[in-house]
């Protein structure tokens, strides 16, 4: 069965979406629109869709879904991305399936690969994958203490230069990676639930000791 999908994902700095057609598993993107700016997510999402979608020669009405990368990464990214998608499912009465961001760049990598993105206050997201499936986390953790084990690593440039590893090619989530992530289509969607994953900075005060 023919699928066309829209992608969004904005985890990362990357502002993403993508117009892709599955079939089986053949994914086929058809445009994609992607802006480099942390800051930029709420301006910078719903432009790029409906240019994605121009460039597709298409239009919203004919999506069959929606995926969105549901992080891990920081509140107000992915705040922005999820809220579109769940706007977009609703609008066209169509599944929105949430994945994660990490599994987006590890799409289509071979052998044992840790994936990392920038966590902030000098940490990292992680998760490692072996031929593209998670075997381990997504986490957060400072760089030194990321358990070892992976042949290669992807991700953040910045981040990928903390580890001692070959650096493969994927940097954010594209809009293929976020579609092969969808493990099953014809599934109903799980709620979709952010992976924030950052330790809380305030901590409930203890109890006054009798």
């Amino acid at each position: 069965m023919s699928r066309l999908v829209l992608a969004v994902d904005t985890a990362t700095p990357a502002v993403t979406a993508g117009i892709v057609r599955v079939d089986g598993d053949a994914i086929e993107v058809l445009a994609e629109q992607v802006t480099v700016d942390a800051r930029a997510h709420a301006e910078q999402l719903t432009p790029n869709i409906v240019a994605a979608l121009g460039d597709a020669g298409t239009d919203a009405s004919r999506l069959d879904a929606v995926v969105v990368g549901c992080g891990p990464g920081p509140f107000t990214g992915l705040r922005v991305g999820m809220a579109t998608a769940a706007a977009f499912g609703h609008a066209l009465g169509v599944p929105v399936h949430g994945v994660c961001s990490l599994d987006a760049i590890a799409a289509g990598t071979t052998g044992d690969v840790l994936v990392v993105t920038d966590a902030r206050r000098r940490e990292v997201y992680w998760a490692r994958y072996r031929d593209g499936r998670r075997v381990d986390g997504p986490a957060v953790n400072s760089a030194v203490d990321v358990p070892g084990g992976a042949a290669a690593v992807a991700g953040s440039p910045e981040h990928t230069a903390l580890f001692e590893l070959p650096r493969l090619a994927p940097v954010y989530p594209s809009a293929a990676g976020l579609v092969a992530a969808v493990r099953d289509w014809d599934a109903d969607p799980a709620p979709l639930v952010p992976l924030y994953l950052r330790r809380p900075d305030a901590k409930p005060s203890q109890a006054v000791k009798r």
